[in-house]
């Protein structure tokens, strides 16, 4: 476990103590890199540490898609940070299929754990002390692409569909105690699990262009470039901020313009 620093940022979230989960790269780097440079106290997890986490972050490997792996997180939270302020939950991911009836019940079940149960169940073991406290700011980063589902990505999809559904709902019960709930949808963003992930679903594309009736997603972003981790960072950064202090229950589509309004 690595020790906690600061950044030399603008400072807005002094004194806050901040989670985010998936923060070993990608995305949840980006969002670990910015809550510092704003004075947060940071502490990220992911399966296995990487040469890419945040230097002046502290590190904590955990499993997230169990309940003992969200448990072991919360009471390491608590124990590094004294309590959590901002909660960031991004870890996330699936791989592409020829289709939704190739996808098999064990990974329905693991895309389930990952990208929603996940979030759902260390919401539930830190929300308490954000009640007491009577504060709170948390983000789930959930995906543009459940605007437009297709079967290949069908268990991913669903999966953040129903995490977006919690996250509003969550927001309206937590609203009297002055927590704010609210999500981030990124859409296609450059970070080295999209990139795999593209590759993946070029290679399913690739097999399902013969079969009648088949169509390829739209590979176009209007604003012409990839979205880079930070153009999601800054997202998560303003909804955490007293900057969006009357923002809650909101969804922030963060895509280029790639997907058709919700």
């Amino acid at each position: 476990m690595t020790t906690i620093g600061h950044g030399s940022g603008t400072q807005e979230l002094k004194g806050k103590r901040a989670l985010v989960t998936g923060g070993s790269r990608g995305i949840g780097a980006a969002v670990v890199r910015q809550l510092l440079d704003a004075g947060a106290e940071v502490l990220t997890t992911a399966r296995s540490a990487t040469s890419t986490v945040p230097e002046g972050a502290a590190f904590v490997e955990a499993d997230v898609r169990t309940r003992t792996g969200a448990q072991a997180l919360a009471e390491a939270a608590r124990e590094v940070l004294g309590g959590v302020d901002v909660l960031v939950q991004n870890a996330g991911g699936a791989r592409p299929h020829e289709g939704v009836s190739a996808i098999s019940d064990e990974e329905w079940q693991g895309a389930l754990d990952l990208n929603f149960l996940a979030s759902v169940r260390l919401d539930s073991l830190l929300v308490p002390g954000m009640r007491k406290q009577r504060s709170g700011a948390i983000v789930h980063v959930s995906s543009a692409a459940v605007l437009t589902p297709v079967g290949p990505f069908l268990h991913y999809t669903a999966a953040k569909a129903a995490l977006e559904n919690y996250s509003r709902g969550l927001a309206l019960e937590l609203a009297p105690s002055e927590i704010r709930v609210n999500t981030v949808s990124p859409g296609r963003t450059a970070t080295p699990g999209g990139e795999a992930t593209r590759e993946q679903w070029a290679e399913v594309s690739a097999r399902m262009a013969a079969a009648p009736g088949e169509t390829n997603a739209d590979d176009t972003v209007p604003l012409g470039r990839d979205g880079r981790p930070d153009d999601v960072a800054n997202a998560v950064l303003f909804l955490v901020s007293d900057r969006a202090s009357w923002l809650t229950g909101r969804n922030l589509i963060v895509d280029g313009g790639e997907f058709p309004m919700g």
